[in-house]
């Protein structure tokens, strides 16, 4: 579990023979930089996590002056970062953000993930468009941890991507295996389809189309049916897929719910001289039971699909639970995910499911490219040689970004 790891296994990990550094958004956050370079700096006391700290350096460095390890933590400079309320518009917007400037380490090899307790949805954006989505990957989802018993439950998406084809639900189930592998350290996860029935006829068409898909066995997932929403804290498969809209709707009524229990549960407890005692006689089990539902130790959402690692913290993120984040993120580069994924989408890929190139998203640009093919006039040959000579420019491109300095101690 993130933020219960022992300090030992991740300092092996750490090791020369291991993943390059973790890359830290300090600026993104409701309580950055503080509490972000707070959990960066216990990281790595405690578990020995290699770290970059990415932002703006004159406040990072004063955070490190006042934690007392100056000079002990590189920092790549970031003069720009995203507002919390910045949509996924604040990728083109800011194209020197620290988060930006995060994914561009990730794709020089000096980073091995990133860490950001930023928007979910300008962190999705600037990812996706820095780092790009896998060979084959339709769309991106974020993967979340449940405290179900005896182990955590996976749930994806839940976010990332609203609306979704059945196709891209099987390929959810593909990255939510590869996850559930090297989180949980299962080797055949189960693999549960929510939805309002156990039966395989229920649900609407996206539903019943994605459950005939996954039963009819072209993929190495272990599809063990339908799960209902009631099943989600129940434990009863290790991976639970859904479109990102569905997903976001039932993390945010979990947790709202367990906020509701525990403050209904602390008024009980308080409510008399007879319930305190009760209380002070079971204080070990509440705080089993609260340490379990505490969503600082899990680490937040992985997105998972692209050439990288990134782990998004929830944007209210205290030290402890970005130190989780840290510890996530270190573990997954450490099992290497990214390749693990790229093995599991190409297990699905059979004839059944086309293999439009990075780009296409669900066929929609490789029929729109043949329509408009059709209907374009046809260019004389000069034209066409005129422009296969023009370079081909990335827009997005960030001014000067290759320039990155080296991290500054």
């Amino acid at each position: 579990m993130p933020g219960t790891g022992e300090p030992s296994r991740l300092a092996a990990a750490g090791s020369a023979d291991g993943p390059a550094p973790i890359a830290v958004d300090t600026m993104g956050g409701d309580h950055a930089p503080e509490e972000i370079v707070a959990g960066a700096v216990a990281a790595v006391r405690e578990h020995g996590v290699r770290l970059l700290l990415v932002g703006q350096a004159p406040r990072i460095r004063r955070e490190l002056d006042r934690l007392g390890v100056a000079g002990e933590i590189p920092i790549v400079h970031a003069e720009e970062a995203l507002d919390m309320g910045e949509g996924a518009l604040a990728s083109w917007r800011k194209p020197r953000s620290s988060v930006a400037i995060a994914c561009h380490l990730i794709k020089q090899g000096r980073a091995s993930a990133l860490v950001s307790a930023g928007s979910t949805a300008g962190v999705v954006a600037t990812s996706r468009l820095r780092l790009k989505g896998q060979p084959g990957v339709l769309r991106p989802a974020i993967a979340v941890a449940l405290p179900t018993r005896p182990r955590p439950t996976v749930l994806l998406d839940a976010g990332a991507t609203a609306d979704v084809k059945p196709e891209t639900l099987v390929q959810f189930a593909a990255l939510g295996t590869a996850y559930a592998q090297i989180r949980l350290g299962l080797e055949r996860p189960r693999v549960g389809l929510l939805n309002i029935g156990a039966e395989a006829g229920k649900g609407n068409k996206l539903a019943k189309r994605a459950h005939e898909l996954l039963s009819g066995g072209h993929h190495d997932v272990e599809f063990v049916g339908n799960v209902e929403g009631h099943d989600l804290l129940a434990g009863v498969v290790d991976v639970i897929v859904t479109d990102g809209f569905t997903g976001n709707v039932a993390l945010k009524t979990m947790e709202g719910t367990v906020r509701t229990a525990f403050g209904e549960i602390r008024g009980a407890m308080t409510a008399s001289r007879t319930a305190k005692v009760g209380a002070l006689l079971q204080r070990r089990r509440l705080q089993e039971l609260r340490d379990r539902l505490d969503s600082d130790t899990y680490g937040g959402g992985v997105l998972l699909g692209l050439n990288g690692t990134v782990v998004i913290a929830h944007g209210a993120s205290r030290a402890k639970a970005i130190t989780s984040a840290c510890v996530l993120a270190y573990e997954l580069a450490a099992g290497r995910i990214v390749e693990r994924i790229r093995e599991q989408i190409a297990a699905t890929r059979t004839s059944r499911f086309p293999r439009w190139p990075h780009g296409d998203r669900d066929g929609d640009k490789h029929e729109k490219d043949k329509t408009e093919k059709s209907e374009r006039p046809e260019k004389s040959e000069r034209q066409e040689k005129v422009e296969a000579a023009e370079p081909d420019v990335e827009p997005d491109a960030p001014p000067a970004l290759d320039q990155l300095p080296p991290p500054a101690p």
